[in-house]
């Protein structure tokens, strides 16, 4: 092989801005294979076209991909790479404003008490008889599964048509976020003596909720969007641990207001804890 145009790999190393450590563990798992390892010496030897495919690489891992999806993604060609780079940095960008979140709840805990910024009122809540769709996802399904499921259970509602005794709400069975799926349901509330949803979707469901007491905060315009809304959720919680009742079902999202349009000033949703008092077991 003629090596004039073959940079030996300490040199290949300073032009790449990748380490001699990190080159030879590239070449071990295939992701970056030396055109020629001499056969006497061991040493090894890049192809001046493969600087910009290294400095690529180093790109990538410095956003934390790992090296396997390194290597896929350059074996796929530049608009999946230029796809999978657009999808990492959302991914960036939503981490990032989670963090900003919690860095601004925590503060306003630490200077005026999550008393002051969320507080918790408690009311009974009555028994309701509702339209129910469910699916097990984490937060960045959240959306679009309640989107569907709305759709769908209007237009369930409107060939009865049924009477709708109060705001359409969501269940929380689990902690919902990038990290976590869990049991979401989606409800419609309306009167049980009226009309009732007949031929409803595999998907669709009706419940009856019996009565119970409800801890409750209300969150308005920009805080009632994910990640902000978490520190309602938080609220509520330590109110109930911190006044010695015991959580009696899944937290609810309520939609008291609601523009359809994310941050809305006008928007406003009720967090609401079912309790119950201690049994003392």
């Amino acid at each position: 092989m003629d090596r004039r145009n073959l940079l030996p790999i300490g040199q290949f190393s300073q032009a790449s801005g990748l380490s001699v450590t990190a080159l030879r563990h590239y070449d071990a798992s295939g992701v970056l294979v030396p055109a020629l390892v001499d056969p006497g010496s061991g040493y090894r030897y890049f192809h001046r076209d493969q600087v910009r495919t290294a400095q690529s690489i180093r790109a990538l891992r410095q956003l934390d991909i790992p090296v396997e999806e390194v290597g896929r993604l350059l074996d796929g060609g530049q608009e999946e790479l230029a796809a999978a780079v657009q999808a990492h940095l959302r991914t960036a960008e939503r981490r990032l404003e989670l963090q900003r979140s919690v860095v601004r709840t925590l503060l306003s805990r630490l200077t005026e008490g999550a008393e002051m910024t969320h507080p918790v009122t408690v009311r009974q809540g009555a028994a309701e008889r509702i339209l129910v769709c469910e699916a097990t996802l984490d937060n960045s399904g959240l959306d679009a599964f309640l989107r569907d499921a709305y759709q769908e259970m209007y237009e369930v509602a409107g060939r009865g048509p049924l009477t709708f005794t109060g705001p359409a709400f969501v269940r929380f069975h689990g902690v919902c976020d990038d990290e976590s799926q869990t049991l979401v349901e989606a409800c419609l509330p309306f009167w049980e003596a009226g009309a009732q949803p007949a031929d409803l979707p595999a998907a669709m469901t009706v419940r009856d909720l019996p009565a119970t007491t409800l801890a409750c905060t209300d969150v308005e315009g920009p805080a009632a969007v994910f990640p902000q809304i978490l520190g309602a959720y938080d609220a509520v919680a330590n109110w109930i641990t911190e006044h010695g009742f015991a959580f009696a079902g899944p937290v609810r999202m309520i939609y008291r207001r609601w523009t359809g349009t994310p941050h809305d000033p006008d928007n406003r949703l009720e967090i609401a804890w079912p309790i119950a008092e201690p049994t003392g077991d």
